[in-house]
């Protein structure tokens, strides 16, 4: 299964690329396939931008033929309009992803952090530090928003290789 990663915003959007190997000749091991970030440039008009942004995710899916999206979800920021700004970015993001037929996994920014290092609250290093660790990586992806779109693909992985248990009544 390959997983697209992404951490949305607008002047910076981080995504990454992941495969998980399970039941091929490699033992289940999962490997950093791409990841990088996707700029815009902050004097050009929201809707350039955002045209921008759902160019460039396109342009990856057709690269690498995800199966699925993991992207994270909305935060509240304190400033109102950061959020809607946000907002829009993902909405781009959904699209692309929907046009494409992928299956789409929302994540919350504290269970990406929970599932990938272990604690809700996490900090920007301590998200790089277990990603390059998972992904047995000589050094973490930079920037921060790379490793936060890696971690968001790594987060919907680990989540499925957990067997779901069914409640007995």
């Amino acid at each position: 299964m390959i997983v697209l990663g992404i951490d949305p915003g607008t002047a910076a959007t981080g995504y990454g690329v992941v495969s998980d190997h399970s039941g091929e000749s490699r033992g289940g091991s999962l490997s950093l396939v791409e990841c990088g970030v996707i700029r815009t440039a902050p004097r050009d008009a929201l809707s350039v931008r955002l045209c921008g942004l759902y160019d460039e995710v396109r342009a990856i899916i057709v690269r690498h033929r995800p199966d699925a999206l993991a992207i994270e979800d909305v935060f509240y920021a304190k400033n109102v309009r950061t959020t809607v700004v946000l907002g829009h970015a993902r909405g781009v993001v959904l699209l692309a992803a929907q046009q494409s037929g992928m299956s789409i996994f929302e994540y919350p920014p504290a269970t990406i952090k929970k599932t990938v290092v272990g604690a809700g609250a996490a900090t920007k290093e301590q998200v790089q530090f277990m990603v390059a660790r998972l992904l047995r990586l000589k050094s973490a992806p930079q920037p921060n928003d790379a490793a936060d779109g890696v971690a968001a693909a790594l987060a919907h992985l680990l989540t499925a290789r957990v067997p779901r248990l069914e409640r007995v009544r």
